[in-house]
């Protein structure tokens, strides 16, 4: 009986390959990583076909696995970094160029010259989200600009674009769709909120023409058939899509307006859901589709996001070499009371909500004779949260009431000391779940309802389970002055 589900989560490090039962359970996941490219400082590339083969080994391995049948497999979900812009060519599927992702900050003096022309209220209003290099708009832009190759493959009729969820579902159907949904064409700055199509304003503004682009479908519905890929049978459908945010946020159960959670990933990101309203940010987050189910209207959302999070552990590791895995920062932060005086900014690739500041750089201030690895480890972790504390605070103001409990997932959520730092300098409750791969589940989720595996929102809520709460535990006058120490290191990453 086909009653599982696979989902496909392509990150910004690496690509996991997951089964989900109809029980709403991981079965298995596998990663692969695959590399990244610096050309420039600032600049942030990873090569397609990259991209696509970390995608077919890691489908190899879980195959391999033999935990069902090919032919148990009901649906697939699609889940992924999101803004990461590629093009490539119809006639060959070759991809013209690296993909520029999210993080790349080339396009920044066009953004600029965009605000500084007065164009940031038109893009706000269209497409809820601010100008700055982090959306897909000016990385199409560049690419179409820079590289002969899909100036040629553009006049010849044969040019196609999108973000990383339509190259992979290019890649999946053997070339047969080109279309992307709802959630991730809402990162592009091309999309319109309202009617959920590309706005002939927009693509004129960043120069992008339209025949290049997918078509947008609802994140939940029939996106195409499995044709030629290695290891799965022709003709599984691609029933769920959604940017890897949206999709956490489904995965976390987060149905009613009000409800809010956290990604620890790559970087850190916060979306709220808003209902069928628009809320217009008046403090620099931004307004997005959270996702459509087919047959219904959109379902808004507030977001704020924080470029480096999980990163800023990355680069202790890799950059200063303060420890040797990951894992390793919990014991050593918890080796000191607390941060000692220290205070990183992790702006390594700029900062992004709520201050927008792309040219920003990362700061590490207050070191002291006495200052070691551990406090540096320590002000990591508060870092992590403190940015958080920022986003929060600002969607409360555009809200205009307290916000509920926090849910959180990503793989840093399995730090119980960033955890309950986040729940102390937030002053609001957190849950974690028993699953904490929710972008996998929420892309499962999504692909589950389009072919009936579940029939509803209401079922899939009783499939979600807290694992572990962390209550406030610190002071309301200790916070405020852990939160002023944060806002004078902000304010000179700023300067």
């Amino acid at each position: 009986m086909a009653d599982f589900v696979l989902a496909i989560d392509q990150g910004t490090t690496g690509s996991t390959v997951a089964l989900v039962d109809a029980q709403g359970q991981l079965c298995a996941s596998v990663n692969v990583e695959f590399a990244q490219h610096f050309p420039q400082p600032g600049w942030v590339e990873h090569n397609p076909e990259d991209i696509w083969t970390s995608v077919q080994k890691a489908l190899g391995r879980l195959l391999r696995r033999k935990l069902c049948k090919a032919s148990d497999i009901a649906a697939i979900g699609i889940t992924n970094q999101r803004e990461t812009t590629v093009l490539w060519d119809r006639r060959t599927g070759e991809a013209l160029h690296n993909a520029i992702v999210w993080q790349c900050r080339r396009t920044a003096d066009f953004t600029d010259a965009l605000r500084d022309a007065g164009h940031e209220k038109t893009v706000r209003k269209r497409a809820g989200l601010v100008l700055d290099p982090y959306f897909s708009a000016s990385k199409f832009r560049w690419l179409l600009r820079n590289v002969p190759a899909a100036r040629r493959a553009l006049k010849a009729g044969a040019l196609a674009g999108g973000t990383i969820d339509s190259y992979l579902l290019w890649k999946l159907t053997g070339g047969a769709v080109h279309a992307t949904d709802v959630s991730n064409a809402a990162r592009t700055s091309l999309m319109h909120l309202g009617s959920c199509a590309w706005d002939e304003q927009l693509l004129k503004l960043f120069e992008v023409p339209g025949q290049i682009l997918p078509e947008i479908r609802p994140s939940s519905t029939l996106l195409g058939h499995t044709r030629g890929v290695r290891g799965l049978p022709d003709g599984i459908p691609i029933t769920g899509m959604a940017g890897d945010q949206q999709a956490a946020l489904f995965g976390q159960a987060c149905f009613s307006p009000g409800d809010a959670k956290c990604t620890f990933g790559t970087g850190s990101f916060i979306v709220m859901n808003t209902g069928g309203e628009q809320v217009a940010s008046a403090s620099g987050l931004l307004t997005t589709v959270a996702w459509q189910l087919e047959g219904q209207e959109p379902v808004y959302a507030l977001e704020g996001g924080a470029f480096i999070c999980g990163a800023a552990v990355q680069w202790l590791r890799d950059g200063l070499q303060l420890i040797r895995r990951a894992p390793d920062i919990e014991a050593l932060a918890a080796s000191v009371p607390d941060h000692g005086g220290v205070e990183f900014v992790p702006a390594l690739t700029g900062l992004g909500a709520p201050h927008w500041a792309a040219d920003a750089r990362g700061v590490i201030t207050g070191l002291t004779r006495g200052s070691t690895r551990a406090h540096i480890a320590r002000a990591t972790l508060d870092a992590m949260a403190l940015q958080n504390v920022d986003i929060l605070q600002c969607m409360e103001a555009d809200l205009g009431k307290r916000m509920k409990p926090l849910r959180v997932d990503g793989g840093a959520a399995a730090n119980n000391l960033l955890m309950q730092s986040q729940a102390d300098y937030l002053g609001r409750r957190i849950v974690r779940p028993r699953i904490i791969e929710t972008t996998v589940a929420g892309a499962s989720y999504l692909a589950g309802l389009g072919v009936g595996l579940w029939k509803s929102t209401a079922e899939i809520k009783r499939l979600w389970q807290p694992e572990q709460e962390f209550a406030v535990a610190l002071s309301p006058a200790k916070r405020r002055t852990r939160k002023a120490s944060w806002d004078r290191a902000v304010k000179q990453t700023l300067s």
